[in-house]
């Protein structure tokens, strides 16, 4: 269902901008590392901030409006004819070849199982528990057919960017004696589940999760869902092989341009708080809505606008380069009621929180004081209020 927005005049069509930013989000290679991942040369992005207050804008139910999911065949993208299902579909099920009786009872699920498909947190094994195949409990060879999937679903941008925020919890783990017995850090912390049969028609699931990062993909025929995804990372910025990465760092710095390319009339519209809050729609908030606040898209410049689409694309664009085709356009059509709003200071490299939100979409980012530093320590949610789990929770 389209969240609600202000109402606000409207610009026309925003300017042509360039394409979802292939910027790609380089994890230089490092034996310190549980997979081997190929060194890519440029930095990867950076993260931004902590955060623990409590949000103006409570999450309210589905229910109390249109269902969440009631638009979703007639608001999801589409794709006819996708040359990227099959390679998904053949990438998953040579995946599953790999796993023994015993491991396939483990880490396969029932299509219509809605309590596995919305089983994910941002916690670390210790404080929650998962089900479905343990990275650490998986053979190099398992977990490289696995990341075959991920790597025929999502956008190299996308496939680097997971990787990048993976690694960082063997960061952390090095930095903190790997957590502790309630606190277990580092990449074998992972699970791994299929939910449903892997199909070119039907719809099914894929779902990747652990500390600060989770992937849920639905594929359904020639659509692709990747939400409702955990996108954070702790510590937002790490060495390895010598160079410095930042999981998030491209988008930190295009929600800083956006904010900085705003005048003061602008401002006061789109800053709603001193402080940044926590995630008002993160684990555990399915089928639930948020107010549309702040600035909207349509009281933007044309060069604001771009500003505005270039961050959503940073989401849109984790997708295979002909899911995100299709997802991109969405986002762009429905820039003119999509809305950005700021919590924090505006000075680049502070802690401070953003939230856009739009008919297809809502985006979160939020600096966490746990830990220390809160611009090292980011939470932050993607999500489809008409299509999360590709429309099949919400009803």
């Amino acid at each position: 269902m389209p969240l609600s927005s202000r109402p606000v005049r409207s610009t026309g069509t925003p300017s042509p901008v360039r394409s979802i930013a292939r910027r790609a989000v380089c994890l230089p290679a490092a034996t310190v590392l549980l997979l081997t991942v190929a060194a890519c040369g440029s930095d990867a992005s950076t993260s931004a901030s902590p955060s623990t207050s409590s949000s103006s804008s409570a999450p309210t139910s589905a229910s109390a409006g249109a269902s969440p999911s009631a638009s979703a065949s007639a608001s999801a993208p589409t794709s006819s004819g996708s040359q990227a299902t099959p390679a998904i579909v053949a990438a998953a099920n040579a995946f599953l070849a790999t796993l023994s009786a015993q491991e396939k009872s483990t880490g396969l699920f029932a299509g219509d199982d809605t309590t596995q498909k919305q089983k994910w947190s941002n916690l670390p094994t210790g404080l929650y528990e998962r089900s479905g195949l343990a990275i650490g409990d998986l053979s190099q060879d398992q977990v490289d057919a696995f990341l075959a999937v991920m790597k025929a679903t999502l956008s190299s941008e996308g496939y680097n960017r997971v990787m990048a925020e993976w690694a960082a919890d063997d960061a952390l783990a090095a930095s903190s004696g790997g957590g502790g017995p309630q606190l277990n850090f580092g990449k074998k912390y992972y699970y791994i589940a299929i939910i449903g049969e892997p199909s070119a028609t039907e719809s099914w699931q894929w779902q990747f999760g652990g500390h600060h990062v989770t992937v849920n993909a639905t594929i359904h025929g020639g659509d692709l869902s990747l939400t409702p995804s955990f996108i954070g990372a702790q510590p937002a910025t790490y060495t390895a092989g010598g160079a410095d990465v930042r999981p998030l760092g491209d988008i930190e710095d295009d929600a800083y341009a956006l904010i900085g390319s705003l005048d003061d009339t602008e401002k006061s519209k789109a800053v709603l708080g001193s402080d940044y809050i926590d995630l008002v729609l993160g684990p555990g908030k399915d089928c639930m809505t948020t107010q549309s606040e702040g600035l909207a898209g349509s009281a933007m410049t044309a060069d604001q606008q771009a500003a505005l689409l270039t961050l959503v694309n940073d989401y849109g664009g984790l997708a295979n380069d002909e899911d995100a085709k299709a997802r991109e356009a969405q986002l762009k059509t429905d820039l003119p009621q999509t809305s950005f709003a700021w919590y924090g200071p505006t000075t680049a490299g502070s802690a401070a929180y953003f939230r856009v939100t739009g008919p297809h979409v809502v985006i979160e980012y939020s600096p966490q004081s746990m830990g220390g530093d809160a611009t090292e320590h980011i939470h932050g949610i993607y999500r489809d209020p008409t299509n999360d789990y590709g429309g099949t929770v919400c009803s």
